[in-house]
């Protein structure tokens, strides 16, 4: 592992630190560089740049001259492209120039920025960004005091530590060619474009724990544990529905026959009646005798 000496805004060694070797000792991959490079170029470009068709422009829709018998060319409208001031043909027109990069390519390509960085010897690890006051001249004056030039021309310096540092990020927002972000905010333009980075001891921390490979595995599995649990819950609910829904049909088919047993009683009921009023008239004819 990489070990770096930490010194102090008065260019004095206060300690070590000893960087991971995943993280700040991986391999050049210039390929990987130049796609991630070209991925945040698109997605920041406005994508605003237009034309105006022959729909656009304004002008007459009249026909200028009949179609025949002039000498002249035909023409159907002061619109046409090939008329001055007239629409244009296949122009720009407004869209979206983004596409999306592979989280692991894109923390790849800041691996190995960070790593070239670090063997060009263009990294220093800073033990904190302490500025009093904030005042562009106390800035210049700790920059210069790192060996940098103090008129803030050259070279590029990029600067991460917390955006909390109120005092740091006022006194150095005037600075020509310098800028200030967080760990969280680091990408790999900033990096290939500021030739000195400069990085305090509590960012060194939270790069090793954001572009670890390892730690991103460890996120990813216990995602999936915590996301197998209520699936076997609602796994086992309709599975005893399903063993409740089997049983009650069968209830109702020993319970048919005997509800067909009770129909055929009804039917006897329904015919003893009618045998009943058969012989109903002859009694009626004995009384009227």
């Amino acid at each position: 592992m990489p070990t770096v000496k930490v010194r102090n805004l008065k260019n004095k060694e206060v300690g070590e630190v000893t960087l991971s070797d995943v993280v700040f000792g991986a391999e050049l991959n210039e390929s990987l560089i130049h796609a991630a490079v070209r991925n945040y170029r698109a997605n920041g470009r406005q994508g605003t740049s237009a034309t105006k068709t022959r729909g656009n422009v304004s002008g007459s829709g009249r026909k200028l001259w009949k179609q025949k018998g002039t000498g002249r060319a035909r023409i159907a409208s002061l619109r046409s492209p090939l008329w001055k001031g007239g629409g244009n043909v296949h122009g720009p027109q407004p869209r979206d120039w983004s596409y999306s990069l592979p989280k692991k390519m894109r923390r790849g390509a800041l691996r190995s920025a960070l790593s070239e960085r670090l063997r060009e010897g263009n990294l220093i690890v800073i033990d904190e960004f302490e500025i009093k006051a904030p005042k562009t001249r106390d800035f210049v004056a700790a920059i210069g005091g790192l060996g940098f030039p103090e008129d803030g021309g050259q070279p590029k310096t990029l600067i991460v530590d917390s955006l909390d540092n109120a005092n740091l990020v006022l006194s150095s927002r005037n600075v020509p060619k310098t800028k200030v972000t967080n760990s969280f905010g680091l990408n790999i333009y900033d990096l290939l474009y500021h030739e000195r980075l400069l990085i305090s001891k509590s960012a060194i921390e939270e790069l090793n724990s954001l572009l670890d490979p390892g730690a991103e595995n460890g996120r990813e599995d216990t995602a999936d544990t915590v996301e197998e649990k209520p699936k076997a819950k609602k796994a086992a609910k309709p599975k005893a529905e399903k063993a409740e829904a089997k049983d009650e049909p069968k209830a109702e088919k020993k319970a048919a026959p005997r509800k067909k047993a009770k129909s055929g009683d009804a039917e006897k009921a329904a015919e003893e009646p009618k045998a009943e009023a058969a012989e109903a008239p002859g009694e009626e004819a004995t009384d009227n005798e």
